[in-house]
């Protein structure tokens, strides 16, 4: 489906979106990315919505990426004799491994691993850190604390421990049955939770073994502090902003997203801007002034994506609230400050063959009258670097492998074409203008550039650039040569 925007926009389905109908909706409204939650429904609801989204890309004719977005290790108090209790400010509260239910004084807290990593002085948060506690004194089985922000505490409330790196893997053994399930299902990316370090990463590359690319989740501060480490081993990052902002002070997370963002950008790897962002929309047909700025500063910033949670997953307005991103998105790219902002946030060209083709075509391409870039690529890496490059003219990914075309749909101002495995580049020029005029990015008199590696099918390997005419003479061209 052509869009006229380069954003991408990710839904999440869930019970408000879980039909055909709705799910083809939304697609229509705007969501080029569904969000499978693995954090909610069985593994045949998951199977049930994957199928729905194939049957709608088939019936549609187009690409539609699909992210699983893994749980992660969950860490939860257990649960207490009258199912909660109200903490004071000041009071003295433990939290230990005794199985018993809790009361105003203790609860338990059944993970070990949390008290080998404390230390006197460390935060402890409860409910997203509406609860606020300082350890005085800990063990190997407790944690003696200081309330410093009270509140009601009940059954099973989460708890993040936002200064020190936790022992735990990020994968819990139900996320790595999860993961076994959706890849064998055929999703597109993997989104991994609770990330801390590169490891997190490899490990979950690693049973992925290709068969989805891998999204980390920064939601930690463990994760900022190792970001570029993190970013190295990463096909694509998502800022969640929703945890950031419970185990860091609320200021400290615009400047991170900032940074974050750019780094993406600069490494040629996608980044989706993620949680709150139309937060009233889960209950009410209009978003606030405020939410529409954030989802506005994010698009601004060059993030490849912006995401939808509750709003389209259990919200009473799961389309307006994608038509409400679309109508933001498209509004924000047609302000001349938005072209200075991607322009000014470029980055200088790298010292690699790659690196210079795209930026020529880039430059090629704003400084005359072309229509849009056409790049070849197998594995996704050219589409990649010409998206880094931020054009102001379409960016058409021209690739044989339906998977690539897929995962390239979260990239932003990719429009992906699948084509014919090609040996020659003259048969290269042809396709892509026959994709330019049959998509109507181009018209007969006009040009394009098209890039790509030759030979071919050779990964990272982009060396030419052409600047070819969209006339009816190459349109059906037979000459292999």
């Amino acid at each position: 489906m052509k869009r006229t925007r380069n954003v991408k926009i990710v839904a999440t389905l869930g019970p408000a979106s879980s039909s055909y109908e709705m799910i083809r909706n939304l697609h229509e409204a705007g969501a080029d990315v569904f969000r499978l939650n693995m954090s909610h429904g069985s593994h045949d609801e998951i199977r049930e919505r994957h199928a729905i989204i194939r049957q709608i890309e088939e019936d549609t004719g187009g690409s539609i990426c699909i992210l699983a977005d893994l749980q992660g290790p969950k860490l939860r108090v257990g649960v207490f004799a009258g199912d909660s209790e109200m903490l004071e400010d000041g009071a003295k509260f433990r939290m230990d491994l005794d199985k018993a239910p809790g009361d105003s004084s203790r609860v338990n807290l059944p993970h070990p691993e949390i008290f080998a990593a404390l230390e006197p002085g460390s935060t402890l948060l409860v409910n997203d850190g509406k609860i606020r506690m300082t350890v005085d004194d800990c063990g190997p089985d407790f944690a003696d604390c200081t309330v410093t922000a009270g509140g009601q505490i009940s059954n099973r409330k989460g708890v993040n421990v936002p200064d020190v790196v936790l022992p735990l893997a990020a994968l819990s053994d139900k996320d790595r049955k999860d993961l076994e399930f959706v890849c064998e299902l055929g999703v597109d990316w993997l989104a991994l939770s609770f990330v801390q370090r590169a490891d997190d990463v490899l490990e979950a590359a690693d049973l992925a073994n290709g068969r989805a690319a891998i999204l980390s989740k920064i939601e930690k501060p463990a994760a900022v502090k190792n970001f570029d480490e993190i970013l190295a081993v990463s096909d694509g990052i998502m800022v969640a902003r929703g945890d950031l902002g419970v185990e860091l002070p609320v200021q400290n997370v615009p400047p991170i997203q900032k940074r974050l963002v750019r780094k993406c950008r600069s490494a040629a790897k996608p980044v989706i801007v993620a949680t709150q962002m139309l937060e009233s929309m889960i209950e009410s047909p209009m978003p606030t002034r405020a939410e529409v700025s954030d989802v506005a500063t994010a698009i601004y910033e060059g993030a490849d994506a912006v995401m939808l949670s509750a709003e389209s997953a259990a919200g009473d307005y799961p389309i307006e609230a994608v038509t409400t991103m679309d109508n933001v998105a498209t509004e924000v790219e047609q302000d001349p400050t938005y072209a200075q902002i991607m322009t000014a946030s470029r980055d200088a060209p790298g010292t690699t063959i790659a690196d210079a083709i795209v930026s020529a075509a880039r430059e090629i391409a704003e400084k005359t009258d072309i229509k849009a870039i056409c790049c070849f690529s197998q594995s996704g890496t050219t589409a990649l670097l010409v998206a880094r490059e931020r054009p102001m003219v379409p960016i058409l990914a021209m690739t044989p492998l339906k998977s690539t075309a897929r995962r390239l749909t979260l990239t932003w101002g990719t429009n992906c074409v699948i084509t014919e495995m090609m040996d020659r580049f003259k048969s290269a020029v042809v396709a892509s203008a026959r994709a330019a005029r049959a998509q109507e990015y181009a018209g007969p008199t006009d040009q394009i550039v098209v890039t790509a590696g030759v030979p071919f099918n050779v990964p990272g390997s982009t060396n030419i650039l052409r600047v070819a005419p969209c006339d009816e003479r190459l349109i059906y061209s037979t000459d292999p040569e």
